[in-house]
């Protein structure tokens, strides 16, 4: 996957706020099960991996893909095992 094909895949999800964090640690997610192509998700997981920075929320430390306003990341389990995408707009640091 490259930049442009990650681009028409994150436009082309369906993003869920995540209510439990609003206020702590707001952020929206897209779900593996929803996505038209599970191979399309896998892809886009690697390529945030691949393309990321790692850096820490709190003392857990995940890779990071920062793309027009947004900072995308996923939990870290092996990509098969991989649910979910997390994106967020808050650039705010959790230490």
């Amino acid at each position: 996957m490259n930049l442009n094909s990650f681009i028409e895949f994150i436009q082309s999800q369906n993003w869920i706020f995540a209510k439990t964090y609003s206020e702590k640690a707001p952020h929206e997610y897209c779900l593996k099960k929803n996505s038209q192509s599970i191979d399309e998700f896998n892809d886009a997981v690697m390529f945030i991996r691949n393309n990321g920075v790692k850096e820490f929320f709190y003392k857990k430390a995940f890779i990071y893909f920062y793309h027009d306003g947004y900072k995308y990341w996923t939990m870290g389990a092996p990509v098969h095992q991989t649910i979910l995408i997390n994106r967020t707009n808050d650039f705010k640091k959790y230490e």
